[in-house]
């Protein structure tokens, strides 16, 4: 069953926008995508926000990682996603060593706002900061993205959840904090303790997007490749849920997650870390 139709959700998104929805308690629904055919169907079955994320290394490119992904990358389908998608708010990605800079970051989000995007995203805080700051300033708004983050994957020796240590929950408590300090609008947490998922989104004074995270998060994303039940050549997280299944097609599929997140209905406990 759709949703009833609001004044927010038919609007064109914006940035301050984000707020106003976690003011009036309505979760965000978002969904990764890469060409302008899916940005469409997004677009028109209730996806509020699109990521052009550096997944697209894995899922579309083909690598066994997001690393190999290239700004040129990026902005070429920033510019595909936001020729399909009119309503729904564009987010894309930095993509690994392109924000080691404040500098770099400001040259490669200029390019992605001029393909057409309304914010980037970046992964981690600490020096980090500085380049939020730095890209708010000159009046790029910034998405944060803490937890498991995928440009880390050397480092955390793979794709593990984040957070279950009590220093290093603290650690990502601050972290949420820090980010919103240095300007940011919106914060991704992935991989990421259900309860410690839910504690940061409580304190945090700016909306939060769970994938993997539990339901506590002001909103969910998925990669729509996931989302679809596609065999990407990876292994499916445990977060994920094939709508597909669900929406008997495409639309039905966006339709049926957008509900799902909604609601409350998704994710569900199997589908979240404790």
């Amino acid at each position: 069953m759709s949703e009833p139709q609001t004044e927010l959700s038919q609007r064109r998104w914006t940035v301050p926008m984000l707020a106003q929805a976690r003011a009036e308690g309505r979760k965000l629904v978002m969904l990764t995508c890469y060409d302008a055919s899916f940005a469409r169907v997004l677009d028109d079955n209730g996806c509020d926000l699109i990521l052009v994320g550096d997944s697209l290394g894995m899922v579309a490119q083909g690598h066994d990682s997001a690393l190999p992904v290239r700004v040129e990358d990026i902005a070429y389908h920033t510019a595909a996603v936001a020729r399909g998608a009119r309503r729904a708010l564009k987010i894309a990605d930095f993509p690994f060593g392109s924000d080691g800079s404040p500098q770099e970051a400001h040259a490669a989000a200029v390019r992605f706002i001029q393909a057409g995007a309304s914010m980037v995203k970046l992964e981690g805080a600490g020096h980090k900061l500085e380049t939020i700051r730095y890209l708010v300033e000159r009046e790029i708004p910034v998405c944060s993205h803490l937890g498991l983050t995928p440009q880390s994957v050397h480092r955390f020796g793979g794709f593990k959840v984040q957070g279950r240590e009590d220093a290093a929950a603290a650690r990502l408590c601050e972290e949420a904090l820090a980010v919103a300090d240095a300007g940011a609008a919106l914060l991704v947490l992935e991989g990421v303790p259900a309860p410690l998922a839910t504690r940061i989104t409580a304190a945090s004074p700016i909306p939060t997007i769970g994938i993997g995270a539990g339901a506590g998060c002001d909103g969910q994303v998925l990669v729509l490749h996931d989302l679809l039940g596609l065999d990407t050549g990876h292994r499916r997280p445990k977060f994920v849920k094939d709508f597909l299944a669900d929406g008997g097609s495409v639309a039905g599929a966006i339709r049926a997650f957008a509900a799902a997140v909604r609601s409350g209905a998704f994710p569900a406990a199997e589908h979240s870390y404790e």
